[in-house]
């Protein structure tokens, strides 16, 4: 049997068990910990990350995980699952994306033991999970009134990503290629294969994000033979390139299109109005494609991001 061991504690086969990692200390002097939730199968398998909150307000994913950690179909038949449901405390309790010194912790890895308190938790990841990891679905959200449809973002290069994403099967997936100092480039550099789920936007709970979140999930653990279940894959529509119309000017912007919808070019997606009714600019579509990424702002600048067009 392969020994799995997390911050000292031995998991043995067919146990489920809490560990809390502690990080550091608040100002206040209250201690903060990573709870971490492992359920071991007594069968050996693949070993399976599932994380949520890598930025502190994107709460759709910590739901999501949570949700999955409560469900008993997801107590693996084989292999492992490690639960994360939020990685990043110090961004929850400030509903930021961000730590508090403003560090992006996906953009911190593999981190210093010694550094700052994103490379910290980092460093926590990139020695204690990373390497007992064969896969993982790390759950995001948009940011601050920008919505994903629900998508898996994954570098088209990396053939075994891709036969993963097709078997989570959200209704979109995206050619992201791996970003420096992320946590899914430094799992990559020790062959692991980790997918990047998008849905929703930050600080705003979305049902059917969350929703998808699980099912996805659900469909690529069927998949790796860790769960009871269909093993029938859901089709999902491959986008090779996407980028962000813009606001032309400013205004009161009024879309009149939806996350998901097919759209072609010339098409007219939204109205940007000034308050007085004297303004009036059409925002039209640059391409054929499907919205996978909106903006829910109703007030604009000039070079905004505005719709999110993703082109197969």
């Amino acid at each position: 049997m392969v020994e799995m061991v997390i911050n000292g504690i031995r998991i043995r086969p067919g146990q489920s068990l809490n560990i809390a990692i502690a990080i550091a200390r608040l100002p206040s002097h209250t201690l903060i910990d990573l709870p971490i939730f492992i359920k071991r199968a007594k069968e050996e398998g693949p070993v399976v990350l599932l994380s949520g909150g890598v930025h502190g307000d994107e709460i759709n994913g910590i739901v999501a995980v949570r949700r999955m950690l409560e469900e008993d179909q997801f107590t693996p038949l084989k292999g492992t699952l490690i639960f994360i449901p939020l990685v990043n405390i110090y961004g929850f309790l400030s509903s930021s994306r961000t730590f508090p010194d403003g560090r992006d912790l996906n953009r911190t890895f593999p981190g210093s033991r010694k550094g700052s308190l994103a490379s910290q938790i980092a460093f926590i990841l990139s020695n204690e999970i990373i390497p007992l990891i064969d896969y993982g679905v790390d759950i995001h959200t948009g940011g601050r009134m920008l919505s994903n449809y629900p998508q898996i973002r994954v570098d088209f290069k990396d053939k075994k990503g891709m036969e993963l994403a097709h078997a989570f099967g959200s209704q979109f997936i995206l050619n992201a290629p791996h970003i420096d100092r992320s946590f899914r480039k430094e799992a990559y550099k020790r062959r692991k294969h980790i997918l990047v789920y998008e849905g929703g936007e930050s600080m705003r709970l979305d049902d059917y994000a969350v929703e998808e979140a699980v099912a996805g999930t659900k469909r690529l653990l069927v998949h790796l033979g860790m769960m009871e279940g269909e093993s029938s894959q859901k089709e999902s529509t491959v986008i090779k390139e996407s980028s962000w119309i813009r606001a032309k000017v400013s205004g009161i912007f009024n879309s009149s299109i939806q996350l998901g919808d097919a759209v072609r070019k010339g098409q007219i997606l939204a109205k940007i109005s000034d308050p007085y009714g004297q303004v009036k600019v059409p925002v039209k579509s640059t391409t054929n494609g499907f919205v996978v990424g909106l903006n829910n702002n109703p007030v604009v600048n000039a070079g905004d991001a505005l719709i999110h067009v993703g082109r197969t």
